[in-house]
């Protein structure tokens, strides 16, 4: 008998570590601006400081974001922004979920 996540990993363009929503919307909104800044992915999203990091962490060591910090106004800051790798494997993501919403697995 196949388990869930096997019948998801199948699934072309399908990518695992976006399934958490918070992830999703990361992504979603870095596919739509140059960079977003760490506290108004948390403001989005709702997460808390840690969580939220965790989340960037995760993506940025998955290849999909770049992470980078600077010192604004004597406070540190982060923003992340897509990779192009990031980008091809979000755009494959929202493809297969659009296949899947389209025709169950018989679209895929």
């Amino acid at each position: 008998m196949n388990s869930a996540p096997e019948v998801v990993s199948a699934i072309a363009g399908f990518e695992p570590l976006l399934q958490a929503p918070a992830r999703l919307q990361v992504m979603a909104v870095l596919a739509n601006v140059q960079d977003a800044e760490f506290a108004r992915l948390k403001e989005i999203t709702g997460c808390s400081d840690s969580v939220m990091s965790k989340h960037l962490s995760a993506l940025s060591e998955a290849g999909l974001i770049a992470m980078r910090k600077a010192a604004v106004d004597g406070r540190q800051r982060t923003w992340a922004r897509l990779t192009r790798e990031g980008r091809r494997r979000f755009d494959a993501h929202v493809a297969a979920l659009q296949r899947i919403v389209a025709g169950g697995q018989d679209g895929i």
